[in-house]
């Protein structure tokens, strides 16, 4: 079954953006993923908290996202984008 890969973020500066958009596509493609999408959510319904980007990305299985996000070539792109946006990611099994 896919799962999703689902992050928020907003940036707090882009110094760190070449250097992760370099690497992350690749280490996600590695593990299965692929991306589906990556802009500016539209409100439809409701006062959430919108981010400036939005972020999904399709694996095969809960268990190539868990592989992806624990790879440790995800470590140095994890500390690069903590510090240089506000983000966080949840994981969803697909139906």
């Amino acid at each position: 079954m896919a799962a999703y890969a689902i992050g928020s973020l907003t940036l707090l500066n882009a110094d760190w953006v070449p250097e992760y958009s370099a690497h992350m596509p690749t280490l996600a493609q590695k593990h299965g993923g692929k991306p589906l999408a990556k802009a500016a959510p539209v409100i439809i319904e409701g006062t959430p908290s919108v981010p400036e980007t939005q972020i999904i990305i399709e694996f095969p299985s809960m268990e190539h996202a868990h592989a992806w996000y624990n790879d440790p070539a995800h470590a140095p792109l994890k500390k690069l984008r903590q510090g240089g946006a506000e983000f966080s990611m949840v994981l969803v099994n697909g139906l």
